[in-house]
């Protein structure tokens, strides 16, 4: 497996994924700055040009959750995932889709500035709407979806962290700051994320 990643984007979390797997695999350093996400070599691999972006064989996985999602059903005896076909999986599925399609739009607007637009008609409602179900999907002990830390910690959980380094959340409430401590405390955690970045 090829995973493109470059220290300063989303693709430290799949990092931190991998990292969790203790999956082989090449790590193909992008410079973004110096414009490589836009080269013609790049585009073929990602239309995008975004990272991260994995590539295993033949299969191209872009998105931090699809990329998640992937390597967790890739190593299921690491235990990341709940069994396809369990309830939990439904619950599973809503830790790793909202931060991409709701909350970090939602953190994008607010970052801009912008608060003059329909939010019935958005797909992520409005600032209030986010941050309650950030504080109702929040755990107050262990992970997501209880004692087993699973994928769902990692997506979830790593866009809270980035939330909160970047200025995104005014004022943490105290379960969320201990749920971000308990991710930080892990030794892959540790490991992925360069402490000066953080």
């Amino acid at each position: 497996m090829k995973h493109y990643f470059n220290p300063v984007s989303r693709a430290v979390t799949t990092h931190w994924m991998l990292t969790e797997l203790g999956a082989d695999h090449e790590q193909v350093i992008v410079d973004v700055q110096s414009g490589e996400t836009a080269s013609p070599e790049f585009r073929a691999i990602n239309p995008m040009g975004k990272i991260p972006t994995l590539v295993d064989g033949e299969i191209v996985v872009t998105e931090v959750a699809a990329i998640c999602a992937y390597l967790a059903d890739k190593f299921p005896e690491k235990g990341l995932a709940p069994p396809p076909g369990s309830l939990e999986r439904g619950k599973y599925y809503r830790y790793l889709f909202v931060p991409g399609t709701t909350l970090e739009p939602m953190f994008t607007f607010k970052s801009l500035n912008v608060s003059d637009y329909p939010a019935e008609s958005t797909g992520f409602g409005d600032l209030e709407r986010c941050l309650a179900t950030i504080e109702e999907m929040t755990p107050e002990s262990d992970w997501a979806l209880g004692p087993q830390f699973t994928a769902a910690d990692v997506v979830f959980g790593g866009l809270l962290d980035f939330a909160i380094i970047a200025g995104w959340l005014d004022a943490p409430s105290r379960k969320l700051k201990a749920y971000v401590r308990r991710l930080k405390d892990r030794p892959a955690y540790r490991k992925s994320h360069d402490p000066s970045w953080h």
